[in-house]
């Protein structure tokens, strides 16, 4: 008969040796947590390869993003690259792009600030 201790410790190795398993790219590395800290409403969100020509479709979907809320963004399994661009529309049809690709697959968490009077904008990210 398994003690008890030693069945957990088979568990958590068979659990870890599955997960190291797992390819990288089945779990979504450029997936992040988007964090509005703009000051205002977010309509709409778009990422882009920085050689990309266009933003291509809005990954709020039908949602918006209000100031200090936050959404996961999820990308489709096998989406390639790491690096990103950023640009949101506001609830009053401006737009925003950060100036800066973004390294997704190092980002699990992404603070987007923007200072409408000056212009600048800026984020912080985990």
């Amino acid at each position: 008969m398994i003690s008890r201790v030693r069945f957990l410790g088979l568990a958590a190795s068979f659990f870890l040796s599955v997960m190291a398993a797992t390819p990288v790219a089945a779990q979504g590395q450029q997936d992040f947590t988007l964090v509005n800290r703009t000051g205002y409403q977010i309509d709409e969100v778009y990422v882009s390869r920085p050689t990309a020509k266009t933003w291509g479709r809005d990954i709020l979907g039908d949602g918006v993003l209000p100031n200090g809320a936050s959404k996961a963004i999820r990308f489709a399994a096998g989406t390639q690259g790491c690096e990103w661009d950023i640009m949101v529309r506001f609830d009053d049809g401006s737009d925003v792009e950060w100036d800066q690709p973004f390294n997704l697959c190092e980002i699990s968490r992404l603070t987007l600030r923007y200072n409408r009077s000056t212009g600048v904008t800026s984020a912080v990210w985990e």
